[in-house]
């Protein structure tokens, strides 16, 4: 029955799109009980209402606004410290697993990230579910399809389809949801992959509807901006670009200042959620992710310089709760940023400009979407966004003008939105999710050919002519009496050297400390065939022994390299093969 099940996934797109959907429902009952479990500590802990939002509430008892968040970062820390124990490395992102991994995740790993996400946000860390929300979701899609043997790029679109899938639940928003999927993990805008993540991210958002229906705040008409307004909305984007980047930058330096100070790992956390709680005090914005606050914010009426320190309170929160190792993501917590960076922004232009009227909500929806691509990238993810949340074309079009501003100027001052940014913190040279894992796996060892004629370094050249007649190879390879690697033999060299010919090859050799390793990349490989200006390159261990194991040619590399690129291309385009 599983073989064909496995089948006909391999063979029917209809099957594909059948499993996208069972995955989106999944994806759904993730958001659903994740929701509820945060929900239920906040209350808890807390003392909220049931139905009411914490980072919204008032009256909450001081001394629980302080501890909560510093004893819960230290039941974080240690048991965090306890799981890395019996961790042999850390758990792959959604984001990572498609751009190296082809969508291969561990489900255990990503249940514990989800618990650890939902943990910290319910004891009121600045941080968002959605790290939570989306790695749970993938790591069950992915676990299915790897034990239904999917195609590389089928489960790749299987993973996208479950991050995008939950977070079109998570916002009621499944055209969102699904921009999220494309742009965001599987990294581009793949025909094949078009329907099942529609399917998905919108059984996602009916499973959460029909499970845990929710009355979102209906927001007031908004005036959309005319071409007077262009500037002002295009000045908002770039603003929120900057803003963007001081939160990625400030979680960095968080990170950084913890590791100079002589202080336990595993009491970071409770350091950082003592900061957090103190900030609360006065404002309880700061808390948690800040999702019920959007909404409030978006039409509350509140003075510019409230804004602006809530907004400073914010952007200070998720710092240090990322900073110091609470687990959770930017994404909802930049929506809130965003907000109150847009409607400062409107305040500070009614100032200056008062004969340019601004409709705070506006610029609040505006810059709302603004940061939240600057720190998590996808701007027509954030545009449809906007659109699902107001219905209003006319106004998505500023969004979209704001956003791309914010995306441009991040992309040129910092170069990385914060999960990218991470990575290169780690060494990876990662910049999204389109898949460049294979250009990993593709290495010198699996292209290389080991049967390679190989001279006796002091061997004379007479001897290795007759070894190695013209016409038999092209390549010859000399090696020391221990069999290390002595360079390489050009066969002009060798037959134009007969008139006056040396006493051993030694003078003949090339390349001598120029050679390529096994686990070199296909990419490294043609690097150093371009630097060498070789057409074939010994291939040695890299153990000190410098053993000649192969010899890889650059046609060879070139030749593959080609069929591997078109191989992909046709999976973006549908022309997919086994």
């Amino acid at each position: 029955m599983l073989v064909r099940l496995r089948m006909g996934l391999r063979e029917s797109e209809f099957a594909l799109v059948a499993l996208a959907a069972a995955i989106g429902v999944l994806a759904g009952l993730v958001v659903v009980a994740m929701g509820a479990a945060t929900q239920f500590l906040h209350v808890v802990l807390f003392g909220i209402a049931p139905d009411a939002h914490l980072s919204v509430t008032a009256g909450v008892a001081p001394l629980l606004l302080v501890l909560v968040p510093a004893l819960g970062g230290l039941v974080f820390g240690l048991a965090s410290q306890w799981i890395r124990r019996g961790a042999a490395s850390a758990p792959v992102d959604p984001i990572e697993a498609n751009a190296l991994q082809g969508g291969r995740m561990s489900l255990k790993d990503s249940v514990v990230v989800a618990v650890q996400t939902l943990f910290s946000s319910g004891v009121g860390a600045s941080v968002g579910l959605e790290a939570g929300y989306t790695q749970g979701a993938s790591g069950i899609a992915s676990f299915l399809g790897q034990r239904l043997h999917l195609r590389r790029a089928d489960l790749r679109t299987l993973v996208g389809c479950a991050a995008g899938a939950a977070i079109g639940a998570a916002f009621d928003a499944p055209l969102m949801g699904a921009f999220y999927g494309f742009e965001l993990i599987i990294g581009t805008y793949a025909i094949p992959a078009f329907v099942p993540m529609m399917t998905a991210s919108f059984t996602a958002a009916v499973t959460r509807r029909l499970l845990a229906p929710e009355a979102l705040p209906v927001l007031a008409p908004l005036s959309a901006p005319g071409l007077a307004d262009l500037p002002a909305v295009l000045l908002l984007g770039a603003f929120c670009a900057l803003a963007g980047i001081a939160v990625m930058r400030g979680a960095t330096l968080v990170e950084a200042g913890f590791r100079r100070v002589p202080l336990p790992v595993a009491l970071r956390p409770a350091l950082g959620g003592l900061a957090v709680g103190m900030m609360a005090l006065a404002s309880p914005t700061v808390l948690s992710a800040g999702h019920g606050a959007v909404y409030h914010f978006l039409a509350a009426d509140a003075l510019p310089g409230t804004l602006a320190l809530l907004l400073l309170a914010k952007m200070a929160a998720s710092s240090i709760s990322i900073g110091s190792g609470f687990r959770g993501g930017l994404f909802f917590a930049s929506l809130l940023m965003g907000v109150l960076a847009g409607r400062s922004y409107a305040a500070a232009l009614a100032l200056a400009l008062p004969a340019l009227p601004a409709d705070v909500s506006l610029y609040g929806l505006i810059g709302m979407s603004a940061l939240a691509v600057s720190v998590v990238g996808g701007p027509m993810t954030m545009t449809l966004l906007a659109l699902e949340m107001t219905g209003d074309l006319n106004l998505t079009l500023a969004v979209l003008a704001a956003s791309g501003v914010s995306s441009l100027m991040t992309r040129r001052l910092f170069g990385f939105s914060f999960a990218t940014w991470r990575f290169h913190l780690r060494g990876e040279s990662i910049r999204g999710a389109y898949d460049i894992g294979w250009l990993r796996e593709l290495t010198v060892g699996e292209l290389m050919r080991s049967d390679v004629p190989r001279l006796a370094v002091d061997m004379s050249p007479g001897e290795a002519r007759r070894l190695c007649p013209p016409g038999a190879t092209a390549d010859l390879v000399a090696t020391e009496a221990d069999g290390r690697y002595a360079g390489m033999v050009p066969p002009a060299a060798l037959y134009a050297a007969e008139g006056d010919a040396p006493a051993t090859l030694r003078p003949l050799l090339r390349l001598a400390s120029t050679a390529l390793t096994p686990g070199m990349t296909i990419r490294e490989a043609l690097a150093a065939f371009e630097g060498a200006e070789a057409e074939a390159l010994a291939v040695v261990v890299d153990d000190g022994s410098r053993r000649v194991v192969g010899l890889l040619s650059e046609t060879r590399a070139i030749r593959r390299y080609s069929a591997e690129m078109s191989r992909r291309l046709g999976e973006i385009t549908g022309e997919k093969g086994d």
